[in-house]
């Protein structure tokens, strides 16, 4: 909790800052006591104080399923009972409880002018600290049981849905059908607005609280802080029960594969009878006959002398009084890489091989680089080399939802030439798949890593397909065998040694490797800490060139028989080794004749050879912007249909939220005599907006989030640029929404019983699909503005509130202070609001009860301030946020990267 401390202050913030403008808005200056209207606003004040402090758990949901998986496996070890995990949970909570409703009750309470009496004062924050508690368990035991971040979410918002729909302000007590009555005596929510609105009694008057149903009597304001005490154990035992009683949802599966018998038995590395002539400077690779390849490629060396990489200072180095502003993470280092040669690149932790790897490649996102690097003879520019060049990163990431041979599939499009046709490039594909022994996968999902799908070993494989179907020349890989048991990490350096077979150049950093694979490398380039090179040059048999270049070295220890020359290696040139011995083994290699024969060999690779021309392409990338958006669409579509968890599960939601909202609201949209059927018809759009929307953002956000950091690793390797990926996952996202929206508005207008006209039918669809893209798009622009989903849900869910707050429902726009009036017009729920409520009511001529002869278009004007002949520009208003929101999030996704290297 304390090193999670960033969530807690960032929540008090917030609810520092609502207060604020809670407090400004409910003025008491501004705060009458003259009629029912003036009571409405006391009322909304109450709710909105209820509502923010209900809400202000549920990051509780997202914080509690971080932890569980953890917490399952300490279980099963049996370091402890569920209930000795449950209960500190829940005392640990209860400082912050008692910090976030002070700030609250003690900023706004008599801001706003309730009661000045002392007792009411603290009576309020008394009973909002229990709400708080029963808010904080109930997301607490909903994220126990859902245990999946989009399962949890949208019950957490269903839950809030049902307590507040049935809460006794949205819809009146009186009004409540019978078959719906026992939800309102079941929701805390109800306790809590009762005990509010009893305690506040002064401010609100018993003609008020008699006609909107809430009960007069005094003894409520116990009754209903009773109730929230016992919801508070009940969430809290639910919480602990779901802890002991229930498993992770996702059980790692690995993927059973179609591979014959005698291919399971064992896996056999080629075997390298003659690394390399002893004395030739240019090593030739001889294993057997090269295979050969649909496509052509081009070989290319890569050459790199006397390179340097800076980053600045650490601040905390810095404060320990390091004077440098730089600090350097390779010292001048030099070395050539050639087609048809397999080159290990090793050293101790912090020798800085990924950094050289990185800086080669071009995947620095900060830091100065210099010295001079080429590519078969000319000076490398990143735009072209990122066409000829494959990156295999350390931790494969690739999109869950699709098969293997769709990633290979979207890949090749993506970046091989357009002048490639598609039966080529499909033959090309299985030739791929066939090298790299993917063949029997290909019809397997990808999966998350240590989730779901292939294994830790099909996946490096799957890295290595991803970047050879797009016919590269030069290939790095970082760290291929980590985290593999021996039989995969064969497996891949059999896929390794087949590339290289191909004539391609190939770099891996490679650590700690058994005897079988260092040998399967034919060139050795090691480094030391701080960045400088040791050995660079051919391994030989057995590793004879290695064994004997060091054991020349006086002092260095014999390697004895049977010895892994890897792991001795890196044994007789440590630091510790290097002070023993009192030598510096870079010196004694800038001395000897291999480093010389390393510089004429780069001064050969570095001239351009007879008749060759620079590497150009005429355009960025290999195909048209127009392609780019259909490749990427496609992948999305897939994504989507394959994601149930995401897109069923929204569906459902709506689906059993209209069917509520239906049955709750039952042929109440036809009755407009008085005020109060007005307000709960109104209530009625107010809370499926605001709910449907606020799950809709939440929910996307996990998704996009994963698809981002597929979309670094695509983009890093030229694959496409950041706006047909940001296109594609603006418009996969409509059909589903349109569904959504149709469902809704079908299933609520039939039910509510609004008026059958087909011009207020087509309004209501329209205004629901507009506002469901923009809560959308607000999801998605908030995970590409944060480093992650878990500071994009806190972000999001600020806004949220200020969104409540200014709908127009809470408190009606001719009530709010004329300073607070320009937010209204800029808050994207009240256009939705207006537009919903103004093209149902607004003109409706028939003359209500109680309202000095107004007509209901009359009384939604003077009350909301709402006018039928506006509608059209809040049309335009919802689907220019909703474009301005997509906007936001494909620049985003275009300026910002948070993966830092």
């Amino acid at each position: 909790m304390k090193r999670n401390s960033f969530v807690y202050i960032f929540k008090l913030a917030q609810i520092s800052i609502m207060a604020v403008i809670a407090m400004t808005l409910f003025l008491r200056t501004k705060m009458h006591h003259r009629n029912q209207d003036d009571a409405g606003v006391y009322a909304g004040a109450l709710f909105f104080t209820l509502v923010t402090i209900m809400f202000n758990g549920m990051a509780e949901i997202s914080m509690t399923i971080a932890k569980l998986p953890v917490f399952y496996k300490q279980r099963d070890l049996l370091f402890y009972p569920s209930w000795a995990y449950a209960i500190p949970s829940w005392i640990l909570k209860i400082p912050v409880t008692l910090a976030e409703v002070g700030v609250w009750v003690f900023l706004t309470y008599y801001v706003i002018g309730f009661d000045p009496n002392a007792g009411r004062f603290f009576k309020q924050y008394l009973l909002l600290l229990f709400v708080h508690q029963v808010a904080s368990a109930l997301f607490r035991a909903i994220g126990a049981l859902g245990r999946n971040l989009i399962v949890a979410n949208t019950f957490g918002s269903f839950a809030i849905l049902a307590f507040l729909a049935l809460g006794g302000f949205l819809l009146s007590r009186k009004n409540i059908k019978h078959w719906w009555i026992w939800g309102y005596w079941s929701s805390p929510l109800m306790y809590g607005q009762q005990a509010l609105m009893t305690s506040s009694n002064p401010n609100l008057g018993v003609n008020f609280l008699a006609s909107r149903g809430f009960f007069t009597d005094s003894y409520w304001y116990w009754l209903g802080l009773g109730a929230c005490a016992g919801y508070l154990f009940l969430f809290n035992g639910m919480f602990a029960a779901a802890l002991d009683l229930l498993d992770p949802f996702d059980k790692p599966q690995a993927t059973i594969t179609e591979e014959s018998e005698d291919d399971a038995q064992e896996v056999e590395l080629p075997r390298i009878e003659n690394s390399g002539a002893t004395e030739d400077a240019v090593v030739e690779s001889s294993h057997g006959k090269k295979k050969g390849m649909v496509l052509p490629f081009e070989p290319h060396s890569i050459t790199f002398d006397e390179v340097v990489y800076s980053v600045d200072m650490p601040q905390e180095m810095k404060e320990q009084g390091v004077q440098e502003d730089k600090l350097v993470l390779l010292k001048g280092v030099s070395g050539a890489f050639r087609p048809g040669v397999l080159t290990a690149l090793m050293g101790v932790s912090g020798a800085g091989k990924t950094t050289l790897m990185d800086v080669l490649a071009g995947r620095k996102t900060g830091g100065y680089i210099e010295g001079t690097i080429k590519v078969s003879g000319y000076p490398k520019k990143q735009e072209t080399f990122a066409r000829v060049s494959g990156y295999c990163e350390q931790n494969d990431i690739h999109s869950p939802h699709v098969t293997v041979y769709e990633s290979l599939l979207y890949s090749a499009w993506l970046r091989l030439s357009s002048s490639v046709d598609t039966k080529t490039r499909k033959m090309f594909i299985e030739e791929v798949m066939d090298l790299v022994e993917l063949t029997p996968l290909r019809n397997s999902l990808v999966g998350l890593p240590g989730v779901s799908g292939l294994s830790t070993e099909q996946r490096k494989r799957l890295t290595i397909a991803v970047e050879l179907v797009a016919n590269p020349s030069i290939i790095f890989m970082d760290e291929p065998t980590s985290g593999l048991d021996a039989r995969a990490a064969a497996i891949v350096m059999r896929t390794v040694r087949n590339t290289v077979d191909t004539g391609r150049t190939v770099v891996c950093t490679i650590h700690q490797p058994s005897i079988d694979i260092f040998e399967a490398f034919d060139e050795l380039f090691l480094m030391k800490r701080g960045g400088q090179e040791i050995y660079v040059g051919p391994l030989g048999h057995h590793s004879s060139h290695l064994i004997k270049y060091f054991e020349s070295i006086e002092g260095v220890s014999k390697i004895k028989d049977g010895y892994n020359p890897a792991t001795w290696m890196l044994e007789v040139t440590t630091t510790a080794q290097e002070l023993s011995l009192g030598v510096d083994f870079t010196d004694i290699y800038q001395n000897s004749d291999l480093y010389r024969r390393n510089k004429q060999l780069i001064q050969e690779l570095g001239q351009p050879a007879p008749g060759s021309k620079d590497l150009h392409f005429p355009t960025q990338y290999s195909q048209p912007f127009w392609v780019q958006c259909q490749a990427c669409l496609w992948k999305q579509r897939w994504s989507y249909w394959r994601n149930p968890p995401y897109t069923a599960v929204r569906f459902f939601f709506t689906t059993f939220i209209a069917l509520m909202f239906g049955t709750m609201f039952w042929d109440l949209g036809s009755k407009t005599k008085n005020r109060q059927d007005l307000f709960n018809a109104v209530g009625s759009m107010y809370s499926a907006v605001l709910f449907l929307g606020i799950q809709n953002a939440s929910s996307v956000q996990p998704v996009v989030a994963v698809e981002r950091t597929v979309f670094y690793r695509e983009r890093a390797a030229g694959m496409y640029s950041a706006l047909p990926y940001a296109f594609s996952q603006i418009v996969v996202e409509l059909p589903y929404i349109f569904a959504q929206s149709v469902t809704y508005g079908l299933i609520v207008y039939a039910m509510i019983q609004f008026d059958w006209t087909a011009e207020k039918f087509f309004w209501y669809l329209f205004f629901m699909f507009c506002t469901l893209c923009y809560f959308t798009f607000y999801g998605m622009m908030a995970v590409a503005v944060t480093p992650n989903h878990h500071v994009a849900s806190i972000v999001a869910s600020a806004f949220y509130a200020i969104w409540n707050l200014f709908s127009g429902f809470v408190i009606t726009r001719p009530s709010m202070p004329i300073w607070w009036r320009w937010y209204y017009w800029a808050c994207p729920v009240a256009w939705t609001i207006y537009g919903l409520v103004g093209s149902q009511f607004g003109d409706i001529t028939t003359t209500m009860n109680g309202e000095d002869g107004k007509t209901v278009g009359e009384f939604i004007h003077s009350y909301f301030g709402i006018k039928h002949d506006f509608i059209g520009y809040c049309a335009v208003a919802v689907s220019g946020i909703a474009v301005l929101f997509a906007f936001i999030f494909a620049c985003a996704i275009k300026a910002f990267n948070f993966q830092k290297r």
